[in-house]
């Protein structure tokens, strides 16, 4: 990949898709991970004066919000914090009738987590007329690793040609700080979470595959079963054929 060339086709790519939209610029979550960084930094690039990056932790690791305010400061990026743990909090309180437990693991729960952070960020673009910017790529699109109507929720995903070793050669082009690229990937969804835990592969395997169809038989099989699994992630909300 010619990580330059890249870089110029997402900006014009970005520049031409926000004005198609009639919108003024972008904004991006900032996790603290490789991902939101390498999509803050394009944003930065397409939109100098029209651009917000926003920080959402809720009951999130304090180093990952560290790790976004490092990002934003390294491209000079405006910023805002908005902490979810109160409203979650009283989520989890209605929906289950119970407080919130910081051990306790449930998918369910789990993913209000970044569905509270697409309301916010929409809340965010709609005051500007800005268009929500994903930071999907397309190592966790192929399989579905993302929560639908969550970090699925969003305007435009211009990583999502690029598996995830391709996102760290774009991460290093634009010299990113080189904690954010070496840090292990992380949803965040809660204490210890990985996202090749949570997959049960790694990206090394997962890359290879999506880019050659090679990967060992038991692999093969586990991508190609998420891939099924996880098809109507990908999709608009069916409707009948007649």
């Amino acid at each position: 990949m010619d990580a330059a060339k890249m870089v110029t086709e997402l900006v014009a790519w970005l520049q031409e898709e926000v004005h198609r939209a009639g919108a003024r610029g972008a904004v991006v979550g900032l996790s603290g991970g490789i991902d939101s960084a390498v999509v803050a930094a394009l944003c930065r690039r397409a939109f100098p004066d029209n651009c917000l990056g926003l920080i959402m932790p809720c009951h999130s690791d304090p180093a990952d919000a560290e790790d976004a305010r490092l990002v934003a400061r390294h491209l000079d990026l405006p910023v805002a914090e908005v902490v979810l743990d109160g409203v979650y909090d009283q989520l989890v309180l209605l929906l289950t009738g119970k407080p919130y437990a910081a051990g306790r693991r449930s998918l369910a729960l789990a993913n209000l987590k970044p569905r509270l952070r697409m309301v916010t960020l929409y809340f965010h673009a709609n005051e500007r007329n800005y268009l929500v910017v994903g930071t999907g790529n397309r190592s966790e699109l192929a399989v579905g690793y993302f929560t639908k109507y969550g970090d699925g929720g969003v305007d435009l995903l211009p990583l999502a040609n690029l598996v995830k070793s391709q996102v760290r050669e774009l991460a290093r082009y634009l010299r990113l700080p080189e904690r954010i690229i070496t840090k292990a990937p992380s949803a965040g969804l809660w204490a210890g979470q990985t996202d090749e835990g949570e997959m049960g592969l790694t990206y090394e395997v997962l890359d290879h595959y999506l880019l050659t169809g090679e990967a060992p038989p038991a692999a093969k099989e586990k991508i190609e079963a998420m891939a099924a699994c996880s098809a109507h992630k990908r999709r608009l909300p069916l409707v009948p054929p007649f």
